[in-house]
């Protein structure tokens, strides 16, 4: 039997990136999230035009139909396409409180993050705001030590770290195992470019997508 007690809630994971492309690492933690904390169905956000990412990606549509593909067999998983819908900046506190207005208070919600996301958060806008919305999970990557984190960051863990998800419905930091996934979107795109995709990082469907409709390719 497992420590952690039945949730009598629904917990949703929310989780959110450009996915441009999304690859391989973006399903491992979607997977790996969903099995180890017990969520019931993941949010998957892809963001708005990203007014930090100037250089030529693929489109909002194309980003999405991109997702559609890659999760098609994953049935807990759910797109959510809200950040694309608004415009202007996309940020997740935002996010969390439009998905809070439209599920009540009951709802477990469960922000998903990278160790090296935490380790920015506190440059986040209104981050202070985050955990009386959600729960934050991060991914305890083998090759990220969990230590040395900025002051503001280790007070946060200080307060709210817990070594299970609690059964409420915010307020929580713990971490999450899953395997070494070093990809990077960057690279991946550098290496479409050059002609040599890297095939066993894309879900079959997206590479055959983005060769179909030329994307990542040098003008």
């Amino acid at each position: 039997m497992g420590m952690t007690a039945p949730a009598t809630r629904l917990r949703i994971g929310v989780f959110g990136g450009t996915f441009d492309p999304i690859h391989i690492g973006h399903l491992t933690i979607v997977r790996w999230a969903h099995a180890e904390l017990r969520l019931d169905v993941v949010r998957v956000v892809p963001t708005g035009e990203s007014w930090q990412k100037a250089q030529a990606g693929a489109s909002a549509d194309q980003r999405l139909a991109m997702l559609q593909l890659a999760l098609v067999s994953d049935t807990f998983a759910q797109i959510d396409d809200r950040e694309l819908r608004r415009g202007g900046p996309s940020y997740s506190v935002d996010t969390l409180e439009s998905l809070r207005h439209e599920l009540g208070n009951e709802a477990a919600l469960v922000l998903i993050m990278g160790s090296d996301q935490l380790h920015n958060l506190a440059s986040w806008h209104r981050f202070e705001a985050i955990l009386g919305l959600a729960h934050i999970a991060v991914t305890q990557r083998e090759d990220v030590r969990l230590s040395q984190f900025p002051n503001a960051v280790e007070q946060l863990l200080a307060a709210h770290g817990s070594d299970r998800l609690p059964d409420t419905a915010a307020g929580s930091i713990v971490f999450f195992r899953m395997p070494m996934m070093p990809v990077s979107a960057t690279v991946l795109r550098r290496q479409i470019a050059a002609h040599q995709p890297p095939v066993e990082l894309l879900p079959g469907a997206v590479l055959d997508y983005i060769n179909q409709h030329k994307l990542y390719r040098s003008p």
